[in-house]
């Protein structure tokens, strides 16, 4: 009950000192917002219960309807999760995942900082290129095979996570709010960034970032071992090798899939009908591999945080309150370059942990643009702050669906992703500023 206790008293805090900057609504948006993410953190109720409580709270409060609210719950992209956890069970169901985490331990070194690398890099790379969310959901489960000890497992599984985050930051196909900015370049007149150009400007971030997340991660885990139980030699099975064959088809299908303006258009598929057509195949006669009693271990819980997230997102821009946010930077433009960027970053960085981050980069940039001008900094420079740090969702599972599906594997606690995440949001600020004063401001 303390932990109940101690989110209700921060909800009034925050109402209280909200109530100085903001009107009534605002106040009470922040405030739940808050006392939804001590319920997560501190786990003073069920991960599942704290989740459905926007549909009683909002509309209680006048923020949303309950028709507005719920609907976030049947999200289109909640079906590429349940596609995506279909094939996951497929996948541990026939043991392909300890192929996969045999072969990957031959590869690279059998350290947990050696693992922690591959796996963050591996995921980045995919991630560039495919979708965040099918690159975690793909990765996670080889990660869950390869150690029991809870300590290593819960870093192994945020490696994944973070690292496809980072990979979205590379190319501009690699996360919505890339393609945004492009499109806001391109609508208002300014140079857009080409394909290759911005591959060589985000490259540096990236590598820089590939680099601290899983040296961090690896901090007193290094005396820790892999378990030995993986087998010196395994063969295939029959059912194995179809999955596997069924697995390369998709990923090829999602690199043909995948624009690359103005280069390629791509097939013009919808990403979560790709998802969810080959996880509905794992039921397929002959071919498939599940049962209906299979789907009981999708983690539902985990589909209500993000429908818990997508409302959140929803409030924000129907109360106002993500305007009235982004408004309030329009009073910087008086402050050292150094100050502004530090501020910009910080804001976008730690206001994207708990609402969409295509949204609040389609709310954000015009406001950004605006202060550009009236500050007289390089436009682009700003504009793409704003974007990547879009991306820096590292404390909270209801921040970008890699975070949800880690926690989703059960390795992880909101407690845990909250300590790692504030200090990787910490240090991607300090890293992008850095970036962006020394290498991006001579060559944007």
């Amino acid at each position: 009950m303390k932990n109940i206790f101690l989110a209700l008293v921060l909800a009034l805090a925050t109402f209280f000192l909200a109530s100085f900057a903001f009107n009534t609504q605002h106040s009470i948006l922040l405030a739940i917002i808050v006392m939804l993410v001590t319920l997560w953190t501190n786990e003073g109720l069920p991960l599942g219960v704290v989740s459905l409580l926007p549909i009683l709270l909002f509309p209680s409060f006048g923020l949303l309807s309950t028709n507005a609210t719920s609907a976030n719950y049947s999200n289109s992209i909640i079906f590429l999760f349940l596609g995506g956890f279909m094939i996951a069970i497929a996948t541990q169901k026939i043991n392909l995942h300890k192929y996969v985490s045999n072969k990957l331990l031959t590869l690279f070194p059998n350290t947990p900082r050696g693992i922690l690398f591959s796996l963050a890099i591996t995921s980045a790379f995919l991630s560039s290129l495919i979708s965040n969310t099918t690159t975690a959901l793909l990765l996670i489960p080889i990660a869950m095979f390869l150690t029991d000890d809870s300590k290593l497992k819960m870093r192994l599984v945020l490696a994944i996570a973070y690292g496809a985050s980072i990979g979205g930051i590379v190319t501009p196909i690699g996360t919505p709010p890339n393609l945004i900015l492009l499109g806001f370049m391109e609508k208002n007149g300014l140079e857009t960034i080409s394909f290759v150009n911005w591959i060589f400007l985000t490259a540096p971030l990236a590598l820089v970032m590939l680099i601290l997340i899983p040296y961090f991660l690896s901090l007193g885990v290094e005396d820790l071992k892999f378990d030995t139980h993986l087998e010196d030699r395994v063969h295939l099975t029959s059912e194995q090798k179809r999955l596997l064959y069924i697995l390369g088809s998709l990923i090829v299908l999602l690199f043909v899939n995948s624009k690359i303006e103005p280069y390629y258009s791509g097939l013009g598929i919808n990403e979560k009908g790709i998802l969810l057509g080959y996880g509905l195949l794992m039921f397929l006669p002959k071919i498939g591999f599940l049962t209906w009693e299979d789907t009981k271990k999708i983690p539902y819980e985990i589909i209500f945080l993000f429908g818990a997230g997508f409302s959140i997102a929803t409030a924000f821009s129907a109360t106002g309150l993500a305007n009235e946010v982004a408004n309030y930077l329009l009073y910087l433009t008086n402050l050292p370059i150094l100050l502004l960027i530090i501020l910009v970053a910080s804001l976008i960085t730690f206001t994207t942990e708990i609402t969409s981050n295509t949204a609040l980069v389609s709310i954000a940039l015009p406001i950004i643009y605006s202060l550009s001008q009236v500050a007289q900094i390089d436009t682009t420079l700003i504009l793409l702050i704003t974007t990547i740090c879009a991306s820096y969702a590292f404390m909270l599972p209801i921040a970008t669906p890699p975070n949800a599906i880690a926690m989703s594997s059960g390795a992880v606690k909101v407690k845990d992703m909250a300590k790692f995440g504030l200090l990787f949001n910490i240090l991607g600020i300090l890293a992008i500023t850095t970036i962006a004063l020394v290498y991006w401001q001579y060559f944007v």
